[in-house]
């Protein structure tokens, strides 16, 4: 691949990079076919959590390539638009945890992709936002529809309607992002989650994940109803047997992912 990088530690972590430092990481058509590619062929199968980040210091991704756009007629556009939502709904659906390790902008697209993850990891120089309707566009991957899930209505409009930026520390705030860290530290604090997450048994993970993204599309109690058929579900697997053993022993469980 061109612009992204896959690397796999032991214990079924791995790390995906995006490598455009002289663009800011912008994403371009081939950049979001790439990461589309990772997350849906490259990683599933050993991998247990995995962590997405911009190349360098400066961007995590700055947003998308207004180079590339900006030749585009409105139906190119529009294809555009859906390689990038497809490429969100790809990392959004993996079948294990993602982490994203944000240092520097997080801006329009790169918003659009660090709201696709699971959780978010910034580090102290880290910059958000929606900056599209400041140049007379709107967010057009997802990002009407995950701000407001992950941060309120209220917020969520104020940021979109305005195109204003918000620190780190803001960010933490108003729930945006999980954990601050300092600067140049966001890929390895997202890295130790990721293994603390890859310890745990799998299957499990991967259900909880199914249920809390179920719960974003439905009723409370159809979610409830799908979150105690998954839960039954694992009571069959050997993980669950193996866990509950190592508990009643004392021992640290020894899980196989099945």
């Amino acid at each position: 691949m061109e612009h992204v990088r896959v690397e796999r530690e032991g214990g079924g972590v791995a790390v995906v990079t995006i490598d455009r430092q002289e663009k800011l990481n912008a994403l371009n058509a081939r950049v979001q076919r790439e990461i589309t590619e990772v997350f849906e062929q490259a990683l599933p199968g050993e991998t247990r959590a995995a962590v997405i980040t911009g190349a360098g210091e400066r961007a995590f991704v700055a947003g998308a390539d207004a180079g590339e756009m900006g030749s585009l007629s409105a139906l190119e556009i529009r294809e555009f638009g859906r390689i990038g939502t497809r490429m969100m709904e790809a990392i959004e659906q993996a079948p294990f945890p993602v982490i994203a390790a944000i240092n520097g902008y997080a801006l329009g697209g790169g918003l659009e992709l660090a709201l696709a993850c699971d959780i978010r990891v910034a580090a102290e120089n880290a910059v958000f936002g929606f900056p599209e309707v400041t140049i007379g566009i709107m967010p057009g991957a997802g990002g009407t529809q995950r701000l407001p899930r992950v941060i309120g209505s209220g917020i969520a409009r104020e940021l979109v309607f305005t195109g204003r930026m918000v620190s780190a520390r803001e960010a933490k705030e108003i729930g945006l992002v999980n954990r601050v860290v300092g600067e140049g530290e966001a890929l390895g604090a997202a890295r130790e989650m990721a293994r603390q997450i890859a310890g745990n048994a799998p299957l499990a993970v991967r259900s909880a994940k199914i249920a809390m993204n179920v719960a974003r599309n439905t009723d409370l109690a159809s979610g409830i109803e799908h979150e105690g058929d998954l839960f039954a579900l694992l009571f069959t697997t050997e993980d669950a047997r193996e866990g509950l053993s190592a508990f009643a022993g004392r021992r640290k469980p020894e899980f196989k992912g099945r």
